[in-house]
């Protein structure tokens, strides 16, 4: 499962990252299938609580499906840290994928491994047989 920042735009990356992994061949958990769950359009969600939780709930059930998390750090995200935090609690694999500096350390304190392009990530995984 590829994760990061959707609500500030960044949607189109983790869609790109899915289908250039799928495209080497690798198993993609898509938490974007269900309908409503690509939410990129929403700027608010004080008042969007049903939502909210549907959401929530559906990338919770995708993280225990999947048996690595890809989560791209470019930039601070509530819900990829939550994603990877639950990942973790889970057992799952947890790689941080950020080509830019990293000022947190909750990150990188919470993954398995940590990359910085998109060619190293394609390396791990074939090297971790996913």
């Amino acid at each position: 499962m590829v994760c990061g920042p959707i609500g500030y735009g960044n949607v189109d990356e983790i869609k790109e990252l899915q289908k250039n992994l799928r495209t080497r061949g690798f198993k993609i958990v898509n938490q974007f299938e269900n309908e409503g769950m690509d939410y990129s359009h929403v700027k608010d969600f004080r008042n969007q609580k049903e939502l909210a939780d549907r959401i929530v709930k559906n990338d919770l059930e995708f993280i225990k499906k999947a048996d690595v998390i890809v989560a791209i750090c470019n930039e601070p995200s509530f819900g990829t840290a939550m994603e990877i935090s639950e990942a973790k609690k889970l057992g799952k694999t947890v790689i941080v994928f950020s080509e830019k500096p990293l000022a947190s350390p909750w990150p990188i304190a919470y993954s398995n491994h940590i990359v910085t392009s998109e060619d190293e990530l394609i390396e791990l995984l074939s090297k971790l047989k996913c």
